[in-house]
């Protein structure tokens, strides 16, 4: 060992980074770790170890190597030229994102050949210059993202033009003034490119399509968001045409086929303003401290035939899309609204997963089947909530209601909400000791005026009538996953679209890690996937009601991996299950009327499905989820600058929600309306921006901005067009 110290102190940098290239050669298809490396190499005391750290960031600087993580590095074998996606930036600073997943690549406007986002580019990369970023060049645009833009018109006496929506354009398309359909000044239009820009015209042309009406109209502005995302705004006739000529009437050859259910306790529970009514609960006693509980989901694939015409836009859409005002079905009204929605009093078809579990929701057995049911009574959440209150539950503690007096529980269903509420705190607590991750997520909502006006916004908080449907709603999609995925060992599984969800990022709670110590906090980032997700649930807990949580989840949300749909089972870690799938909602998601389909398949002795087929509906399926999540998003962001618009110059007490390297987004403490105080704005100081600890710090007076801290704000601009809402500082207070 002295000797090895010895000669470590001999080493150069230039011996390291040999020896490093020999080894990394050695082994093309390795990631290698820090200890790894000092291993093979010897490398035993400190400075000959930094030496090795120093060598590896200069050969990942010049290419020669990939940097995997903060502690870990692989050869790099990828060429001069390579694939990928482009992603264009407002601010000109595009990048392109390789399709081996590798890290953004930093594209230069005028190197960007007028590629948009999303299109599929062929680059190359540039010599590197000392001292400078690595830059790619675009050199051939494969494959155009889409074709179709939404913007404002701008009619001019000689020229009109596009200004697209969303910022991700260059230069507006003009119009040729025979293509404008009508289109007037101002007017938000759909636009077709006819011709891209070439080296003998850098122009955008294009033509009206659909001229969507005037700027500002809400019910123009909405339909314009889902057009920004090639969401269909309007529903085809001839297929609402087709949903008009199915019978509701349920046959004699119906009841015959299916369990009746309609002489048993059944209600439906939603949000106050819903129509479609997919999933009803029902609950009766089998003595002996049994429970009867059926979960009961609309029979969309009895009336949707695979193939038909209804079907082929339904699997096209894939969801139904919950704007901030309206829904966009995925079913023709008809459908999702009448003919499958469970509406109280009214007889209906339904696929169930019943189950039979004792007091302590233990699961003695259960069956899935088709049935005939009839709902007793709809309600709303609130309604739930305050009926469960008023028999002494205390929402959040996990307590369910005591035991009734003589005269029984106040209210409508009080016993049969009561008891069901009961089970699903079993099942909940169950669901965390096994392992499941804990977010509480809020979710911002509005209520909005007859014109579509927002009026009021606020947070809404998921409370013990949610929770009592979204645990029974998770026993069903578990259970019917396992019924066709798990299988006696030499046995192959058949094909089912399961809904997965890979652990968290390694490296990004490695971070969280690093940040939340900080605050006194600890967390495991090794150990089994269970003891990781107890920890953060730990975490979850301890910073519960600090001044840090907001600040903490959104650090540890990020570390989350995606849900998304695939035949191919991982399991879904956030809710620590082996099996999972989507089978409760086949009104407003296509991936559970696929599962419904395959069920039924199956349990009618059919062969396994396709596998092929159904992943690639399973990937267009997680793609539109989050189209339309964008889409939501957008609408929630036009209805906050809509809101704030009659309040410019107003002063907040608001808390800091995100940091960038171009400024510092605010969320106003009474409201919740989030905005940005640019980096301009900020002009005591010339402040860094420390990605890791999340963060701006001012260089002379080392005044820094952090994600959580409290701030106070003026509402400084609202810009409805662009969606944006800019706030400057209150001097007075921070």
């Amino acid at each position: 060992m002295a000797k090895e110290k010895k000669n470590s102190k001999r080493l150069t940098k230039k011996k390291v980074a040999e020896m490093l290239q020999d080894l990394f050669m050695r082994n093309p298809d390795k990631t290698l770790s820090f200890k790894q490396i000092f291993k093979e190499l010897r490398l035993v005391t400190h400075p000959a170890k930094m030496l090795a750290v120093e060598a590896m960031e200069d050969m990942a600087w010049d290419d020669f190597l990939s940097k995997v993580s903060d502690n870990s590095y692989k050869l790099n074998l990828k060429g001069q030229v390579q694939e990928g996606k482009f992603v264009r930036k407002a601010n000109g600073k595009n990048s392109f994102l390789p399709d081996d997943g590798g890290k953004p690549v930093f594209v230069a406007e005028r190197n960007s050949l007028f590629a948009l986002t999303g299109d599929r580019v062929r680059v190359t990369f540039m010599a590197r210059r000392q001292n400078h970023i690595k830059e790619a060049m675009v050199i051939e645009i494969l494959e155009r993202a889409r074709d179709t833009f939404v913007g404002t018109l701008r009619v001019e006496r000689d020229i009109a033009f596009l200004s697209p929506d969303g910022g991700g354009f260059a230069h507006d398309i003009i119009i040729p003034k025979n293509k404008l359909k009508g289109g007037k000044n101002g007017d938000k239009a759909l636009v077709k490119v006819m011709m891209w820009p070439s080296e003998d015209n850098k122009n955008i042309i294009g033509e009206v399509t659909d001229v969507l009406g005037q700027q500002g109209d809400n019910d123009v502005e909405m339909n314009s968001i889902l057009a920004q995302y090639g969401l269909p705004y309007k529903y085809p006739k001839r297929v609402e045409e087709a949903a008009d000529k199915i019978s509701a009437e349920i046959t004699e050859q119906d009841y015959k086929e299916r369990e009746d259910f309609r002489d048993v306790t059944t209600f439906t529970i939603d949000p106050k303003d819903a129509k479609d009514f997919d999933d009803a609960l029902s609950i009766r006693s089998l003595g002996k401290n049994l429970w009867e509980v059926g979960v009961h989901i609309a029979d969309v694939s009895h009336y949707v035939t695979e193939g038909s015409i209804i079907d082929k836009e339904a699997q096209k859409r894939a969801t139904s899309v919950y704007l901030v005002d309206r829904t966009i079905p995925m079913l023709p009204e008809r459908l999702c609204n009448f003919i499958c929605s469970l509406r109280p009093d009214e007889e209906k078809l339904a696929y169930s997963a019943v189950f039979n579990m004792d007091d302590n929701a233990e699961i003695k057995s259960w069956r899935l089947v088709h049935t005939v049911i009839k709902s007793n009574r709809r309600f709303c959440y609130e309604e739930v909530q305050q009926i469960l209150e008023d028999n002494g539950v205390k929402d959040s503690t996990g307590e369910p209601a005591p035991q009734a007096g003589p005269e029984g529980y106040k209210g409508e269903y009080a016993t049969e909400l009561v008891t069901l509420d009961r089970l699903a705190k079993r099942l909940r607590a169950a669901r965390f000791k096994h392992g499941a991750v804990k977010f509480d997520r809020e979710e911002l909502h509005f209520d909005v005026d007859d014109k579509g006006k927002p009026i009021r916004c606020y947070f809404k908080k998921s409370k013990d009538a949610n929770k009592l449907v979204e645990e029974f709603m998770l026993l069903a999609n578990r259970s019917v996953a396992e019924s066709v995925g798990k299988v006696k060992k030499g046995q192959k599984a058949k094909t089912l679209p399961y809904r997965i969800h890979d652990v968290p990022d390694p490296t990004k709670l490695e971070t969280l890690r690093e940040f939340i110590v900080k605050f006194g906090y600890r967390l495991k980032t090794g150990g089994t996937k269970g003891e990781i997700s107890r920890s953060l649930n730990k975490l979850m807990d301890d910073c519960n009601g600090r001044r840090e949580q907001k600040l903490i989840e959104s650090v540890a949300l990020r570390a989350m991996m995606k849900a998304k749909y695939s035949v191919h089972n991982i399991g879904h870690y956030g809710l620590a299950f082996d099996y999972y799938t989507h089978f409760t909602s086949p009104i407003r998601r296509y991936p559970d009327t696929m599962v419904h389909r395959l069920l039924t398949r199956y349990q009618n002795g059919g062969r396994s499905a396709n596998k092929e087929y159904y992943e690639e509906l399973c990937e267009h399926s997680s793609d539109m989820e989050i189209i339309a999540q964008n889409a939501e998003r957008d609408s929630i962001k036009y209805k906050m600058v809509e809101f704030m618009a009659d309040k410019i110059g107003n002063t907040y007490d608001a808390h800091i929600s995100g940091i960038t390297s171009y400024g510092i987004y605010c969320e106003i403490d009474e409201n919740h309306c989030e905005g940005m105080v640019p980096l301009h704005d900020l002009d005591d100081d010339y402040y860094d921006f420390d990605e890791r600890n999340y963060c701006l710090v001012g260089r002379h007076h080392r005044h820094k901005y952090q994600l959580g801290d409290p701030i106070r704000i003026v509402v400084a601009k609202a810009n409805v067009e662009k969606r944006q809402l800019d706030f400057s500082l209150d001097e007075g207070r921070n």
